[in-house]
């Protein structure tokens, strides 16, 4: 199975559609066979989701994401795990386990909007 982990540095980013990149990676019978990072495309309506599905991915792995997006995954048979914090190869682990588990969303509706750009600081929520 194909997975993509919005990616920021060495980390989670908790903001799906404006993360820098996208690590890929192919497991196999609990192991990683393949993996490698591309750049985000670029944040607008569909255009990550449609992205990711042409390049195989069935799994979407972030911190935050809003319903609009998750929608999106879903007509096109994307599963998305959200509220998933910590390093890529925490997460890689725990993928390769097969233990890795989601939550809500790290992030307010709209608290993304910038981020990358010229937001300097998340709008995470206090929970």
């Amino acid at each position: 199975m194909r997975i993509a982990i919005s990616t920021d540095g060495l980390y989670v980013s908790p903001h799906f559609g404006r993360c820098p990149s996208f690590t890929l990676v192919d497991i196999e019978n609990g192991k990683i066979t393949e993996k490698n990072e591309v750049e985000n495309p670029g944040h607008e309506p569909g255009n990550i989701p449609h992205f990711l599905h042409r390049k195989g991915v069935k799994r979407i792995v972030c911190g935050g994401m809003g319903m609009r997006a998750q929608e999106f995954f879903q007509q096109l048979g994307i599963e998305t795990t959200v509220g998933v914090e910590g390093s890529v190869e925490e997460v890689l682990d725990k993928l390769e386990k097969d233990v890795l588990s989601g939550g809500q969303s790290l992030c307010a509706p709209g608290a993304g909007k910038g981020y990358g750009v010229e937001k300097v600081e998340c709008d995470h929520t206090d929970e």
